[in-house]
């Protein structure tokens, strides 16, 4: 890619996981861009309540306390998804949807995962209102009341456990159970009312979620409805730039540094692997962004 911008450090992704390695980058005295929608985060929606030292505080509230901190620190954000990378002699070209191009000497990889949506009314209107995408991240904010998990796999079925020891009452909807006996069986034993042979065919709720409508006609009374319909990241473009996944092809794998087995690519956060946690991805940021610094610090003088 020709007329292209030099910079240190690029970021893909404005989550949590990509803010905290802008702050960490840009305090090493680098250049440093982030690219990405900060809407687009799983935090933009959520509510926090178990992060170290902070409770009851908004997702876009720390997101948006994140970008200040990093251009404070000398980052700079464009609003805008990549649509390529290409390897160069000393690092990598990333063109913008706008048609800007910039040469990064180093690459952190920090989009997250995109969640297998429903695509059904109601779901999109009611996220962050008792639509959520993680049992783990907003389950405690349901404690006495009903809610539904929706998926076949593993992921729904453990959420929908997990839920039993919080809510006072827990749906399960699938079209068919895909998970192993012992999974079934704590099913069985756990007082989950288990709808099978059916899907959802809306959620309903003024202002926030008050029930899900089944494909036969039923209707759920329900406060919270959560989609665990498993996660994959947007993993093309690492696979095309040759950077090694998990076994499953899920995941990027990063050793220590978050550096992948690509030279001068680091990655943090959720595509990284569970757990889906604002915790884990801050942490991976930091290490990721030190160490992204650090390498390019070395590229560009070599």
């Amino acid at each position: 890619m020709e007329n292209s911008q030099p910079i240190d450090v690029a970021i893909l992704g404005s989550g949590p996981a990509g803010l905290q390695a802008a702050i960490h980058a840009a305090r090493k005295k680098v250049t440093v861009i982030v690219l990405g929608k900060e809407a687009k985060s799983s935090l933009f929606h959520a509510h926090i309540e178990n992060f170290c030292c902070m409770f009851d505080v908004a997702g876009d509230q720390m997101l948006e306390n994140g970008r200040k901190q990093a251009a404070g620190f000398g980052a700079r954000f464009l609003d805008e998804d990549v649509l390529a990378i290409e390897p160069q002699a000393k690092g990598y070209a990333i063109k913008t949807e706008s048609g800007v191009i910039y040469s990064a000497a180093a690459l952190i990889i920090a989009t997250g995962t995109q969640r297998n949506r429903l695509g059904v009314p109601g779901e999109k209107d009611l996220l962050g209102k008792g639509v959520s995408y993680c049992v783990d991240c907003d389950g405690h904010f349901y404690k006495g009341e009903s809610v539904a998990v929706v998926g076949n796999e593993s992921a729904a079925v453990d959420g929908a456990l997990t839920l039993t020891e919080i809510a006072g009452k827990v749906h399960l909807i699938c079209d068919q159970l895909e998970v192993s006996e012992n999974l079934k069986n704590k099913l069985v034993n756990s007082g989950v009312v288990v709808h099978t042979g059916t899907k959802v065919k809306a959620i309903e709720g003024s202002g926030k979620v008050e029930g899900v409508v089944l494909d036969g006609g039923e209707t759920l009374s329900v406060t919270g409805v959560f989609i665990e319909q498993g996660a994959k990241g947007l993993l093309q473009l690492a696979t095309n730039l040759g950077i090694l996944l998990d076994p499953e092809m899920r995941y990027i794998q990063t050793d220590k540094q978050q550096a992948t087995n690509m030279a001068g690519i680091f990655a943090a956060g959720d595509i990284c692997g569970p757990p889906w946690q604002m915790a884990k991805a801050v942490g991976e940021g930091c290490v990721a962004g030190v160490h992204a610094a650090t390498f390019a610090k070395a590229r560009r003088t070599s």
